[in-house]
């Protein structure tokens, strides 16, 4: 089934840790006791893969059943935005919403306010992760497509292909302040529940 977890905006300086400036969610389909684990783990799957996405480049990162969609735009801005899906949403309409999202948070906000993150208000961002749902809604978006088809996308088939030599997910996972002892668990889980089967 084709599913939006969350989408975020995020500011995305060069060589420095990104920060949150607007983000929404749909959990819905994870018990009330999943969800809070589940959110920190996307949360923090999108802040890496936007760390390790150069300015003007687009990423996909697939890792377990996810798939991360950054757009990094960078320029003066330095704003970046992730898709978290699942693997069946398609590539195209994901970029598409990608790029709206962000040429409305910059008509919204100007770059003096990325500074005070609690002070931006972008309910907008919710009703992108409700009415894409579908993809065929975002098609309607297409015209933003020539500007697609002049950018490289890259696709990575795991996280860590994107990590630096050496570095491994569990790693960073481990390592991590962000996240708490819940979430760590909620991923080594699933990634043990994921090596475990062999779909043939």
């Amino acid at each position: 089934m084709v599913k939006i977890y969350s989408i975020s905006v995020l500011v995305a300086p060069p060589s420095q840790p990104s920060t949150v400036l607007a983000t929404a969610s749909d959990l819905s389909q994870f018990s009330f006791y999943q969800k809070g684990s589940v959110a920190e783990f996307l949360a923090f799957f999108g802040r890496t893969v936007v760390d390790r996405t150069p300015q003007g480049q687009r990423h996909s990162v697939q890792e377990n059943n996810y798939t991360a969609h950054v757009y990094n735009r960078g320029g003066a801005e330095q704003l970046a935005a992730v898709i978290i899906t699942d693997q069946e949403y398609p590539v195209r309409p994901a970029f598409s919403l990608l790029t709206k999202i962000l040429d409305e948070f910059i008509a919204k906000f100007p770059q003096s306010s990325f500074s005070n993150s609690s002070s931006i208000s972008f309910p907008e961002i919710q009703i992108y992760v409700s009415k894409y749902q579908d993809p065929t809604q975002a098609d309607k978006i297409m015209q933003v497509q020539q500007e697609l088809d002049e950018t490289k996308i890259i696709l990575h088939k795991t996280i860590e292909s994107v990590l630096e030599r050496g570095e491994k997910l569990e790693t960073l996972v481990d390592r991590s302040q962000a996240l708490s002892a819940q979430s760590k668990m909620f991923y080594k889980t699933a990634k043990k529940q994921n090596d475990c089967c062999v779909v043939m």
